[in-house]
């Protein structure tokens, strides 16, 4: 069990700025409900009009669902720590924060793993794409996605709570389970082990279909017409933006656990570690609803809706 003395962990990456915390304080504040509102906005958009009713609208519902999860797992914590002069939080949110963060970055790569999955029927088997995604299909991934995600993370989370902790200092913004589980004093090496794993299943396995998808829809581009060619770019190069995005975040938040970055200034670190959870949440729903010409549209016809609507009211 965690050590009976140890009642918090004491975050040391905060900097002393003084009375420039406010500041900092209303950035992200107003980056949190830019986070929400766009997300919320999207969700709302594909879930009231049918004509977004297919398969890769809904999976893009669930990754803005998921963008919602791991900002709300994040933002109102670091709000409270930025106001703070002491910077601590208790063992048990600390494991709870680290639970919503680690399914989230599992669920987004899973997501885009799942939406690359269905851009490869759609372009490279357009007759038989309605008969290999249906509906009952689209739910079922999505289901086992965030299922998946949150019983493998639930067997590193309880291996971690068995640990005897022989310290409090996480040197990180926020809960790290690898800074965490350097805190040990007790045998780690099962830990290290599906830790390890736990890494590959969440960014080696999602990869793979992903790679497989795009080498599929690169071949059958580059042979087809130009129609066809324009289609896949625009349905695929936010998805893959999204995904170079998440994992260079990822790459180097898992790079500054494990290894020395002091020679690094503190203020990069800082920038680049919440790189991965402000970042993606902010840029998803821009990329998406920018490119996909369904969702744009649909936007628009929205926006005009209430113009004249209110318009008319006031006549």
């Amino acid at each position: 069990m965690v050590n009976s003395t140890l009642s918090y962990f004491i975050l040391g990456a905060y900097l002393h700025v003084g009375t420039l915390k406010y500041l900092y304080f209303m950035i992200t504040s107003l980056l949190y409900f830019v986070i929400i509102i766009a997300n919320s906005s999207l969700i709302v958009v594909i879930c009231l009009n049918r004509s977004l009713h297919e398969p890769m609208f809904l999976f893009l519902c669930s990754l803005f669902v998921n963008e919602l999860y791991g900002s709300t797992g994040f933002f109102p914590f670091l709000l409270v720590q930025i106001l703070s002069d002491i910077h601590t939080v208790s063992v048990p949110f600390c494991f709870l924060q680290i639970f919503s963060l680690y399914t989230y970055v599992n669920v987004e790569f899973c997501n885009l793993a799942v939406m690359s999955y269905d851009r490869y029927l759609a372009i490279c088997y357009p007759l038989q794409y309605n008969t290999c995604m249906t509906f009952n299909k689209v739910f079922l991934f999505i289901i086992f996605v965030w299922l998946y995600s949150f019983v493998k993370f639930l067997i590193t989370l309880s291996l971690n709570i068995r640990l005897t902790l022989c310290g409090n200092t996480i040197n990180s913004l926020y809960c790290h389970n690898y800074l965490v589980v350097k805190l040990a004093c007790s045998d780690t090496k099962v830990n290290n082990i599906y830790g390890l794993f736990g890494v590959v299943l969440t960014i080696v396995v999602p990869l793979l279909p992903i790679l497989f998808s795009y080498m599929k829809i690169l071949k059958v581009c580059f042979s087809g017409s130009k129609q066809m060619r324009q289609k896949a770019v625009s349905t695929c190069t936010p998805q893959l933006a999204s995904l170079l995005n998440f994992s260079f975040g990822c790459s180097f938040e898992i790079l500054q656990s494990r290894f020395d970055m002091t020679s690094v200034p503190s203020v990069v670190r800082i920038i680049l570690s919440l790189y991965f959870v402000i970042l993606q949440p902010l840029l998803n729903p821009v990329m998406f609803g920018l490119q996909m010409s369904k969702i744009r549209n649909t936007c628009k016809h929205l926006f005009c809706y209430k113009v004249l609507s209110g318009h008319t009211d006031q006549t």
